[in-house]
C-alpha cells in the first residue's frame, strides 16, 4: 500500500510544478493573440464545464435545470447584477419545477 505522505508529498509536487513551470518558461508579455484569448478564455470554460452539469442533475427535474440556466443568461445578458441573475434563475426553477410537480 502506498504510504499517504508519499502521495501527498506527490501531489503536492506536480501542483506546484503546473503552476511554475510556466512562469519560469514564459518570459514577458504572450504576443501569439490567439495563445493570449485562449489562456483568458480557459477558466470561463473550465468553470462552465464543471458548473452546469451539476445545475441540471441539482433539480428534481432535468428541464427546471435549464430552465434556470436559460434565466440566469437572460437576466445575465441584459445587464443584471449577480444577485439578481441569482435570484432571478432559483426563481425560474422553483416555478417550473412546482408546474411540473402539478402535472
Amino acid at each position: 500500500m502506498i504510504d499517504p505522505w508519499i502521495a501527498v508529498a506527490v501531489m503536492f509536487t506536480v501542483t506546484y510544478a503546473l503552476r511554475a513551470v510556466p512562469l519560469l518558461l514564459v518570459r514577458g508579455e504572450l504576443r501569439n493573440q490567439r495563445l493570449r484569448t485562449f489562456l483568458e478564455f480557459t477558466p470561463y470554460a473550465v468553470l462552465t464545464a464543471m458548473t452546469l452539469p451539476a445545475v441540471i442533475h441539482a433539480t428534481a427535474y432535468w428541464y427546471s435545470g435549464v430552465a434556470g440556466i436559460l434565466a440566469a443568461i437572460l437576466l445575465a445578458w441584459r445587464g443584471m447584477s449577480l444577485m439578481p441573475v441569482a435570484i432571478g434563475a432559483a426563481a425560474t426553477v422553483w416555478v417550473v419545477e412546482m408546474f411540473a410537480a402539478l402535472g
